[in-house]
């Protein structure tokens, strides 16, 4: 075990990489367990309102992630100022992430249906995180041969390839598949395969004459999203806490 995670981890510099990823990990993971509290009204937690202002986590999230930003690019891949940049990274971007929704609808949504747009952001991040930990460069670039790396034609094509099979996923209104399609190309390959979910780019500029293109699509999502919903919540929910019913007040 040692030597692996000396030949994996170490030696390649990935350390600070999975530092930051655990540290995201807890960081969310404890502000979502003192908030729930805070909601309850249990312990000794409170919300912090110097002179009637409410400081949401977000904003020392963005002062952790500028100083770990800039601290671990100038500090290298290796050393304690590494490690310990990519610490402060990884909680700042926890606190970021986990008021997602409110940053993109600049409102306080964290008790809201709109809230649960950050459990998905950090759900995502992590895989993401994970994948890039575990050796997937992005867009495909460690499947290449060394015979094949040594040809620069090659090289491009693969990389203009993917990035267009990304942009077809990401046109046809699948996020999440283009942003593990950067590292994972088959997902890519799947998602600019697939139709298109409706509203999106894809099926407003491609599917406007093809009326039963539109309807496969509709019933496709409608499928989907009817399959997959009600597991997708209880997740969210088990993660982050379910959101607040509309007539109860939004207040954390």
């Amino acid at each position: 075990m040692g030597r692996w995670f000396y030949d994996n981890i170490i030696e390649p510099g990935k350390l600070p990489m999975l530092l930051a990823l655990a540290s995201f990990v807890l960081t969310f993971a404890v502000t979502r367990t003192v908030t729930r509290l805070i909601r309850a009204g249990r312990g000794p937690f409170r919300n912090i309102t110097p002179g009637g202002l409410h400081i949401h986590h977000v904003v020392p999230g963005v002062v952790l992630t500028v100083v770990g930003g800039f601290g671990a690019t100038g500090s290298g891949q290796y050393g304690l100022a590494a490690a310990g940049f990519a610490i402060v990274f990884g909680a700042g971007a926890g606190l970021v992430l986990d008021e997602f929704a409110l940053i993109v609808h600049i409102d306080d949504v964290y008790w809201t249906e709109e809230g649960r747009k950050s459990v998905e952001v950090v759900v995502l991040a992590v895989a993401l995180g994970a994948l890039v930990l575990g050796g997937f460069s992005p867009l495909g670039v460690d499947t290449l041969t060394p015979e094949e790396r040594q040809s620069r034609t090659v090289f491009l094509l693969t990389l203009a390839l993917n990035f267009v099979l990304v942009l077809i996923t990401l046109a046809k209104g699948k996020l999440r598949m283009a942003l593990i399609g950067t590292l994972v190309p088959f997902v890519a390959v799947f998602g600019a395969l697939r139709l298109a979910r409706p509203g999106s780019l894809w099926a407003r500029r491609c599917y406007r004459e093809r009326p039963r293109a539109r309807a496969r699509a509709a019933l496709r999502s409608y499928r989907h999203d009817r399959r997959w919903d009600r597991p997708r919540r209880r997740f969210q929910d088990l993660i982050g806490g379910a959101p607040d019913r509309p007539a109860r007040s939004r207040d954390r």
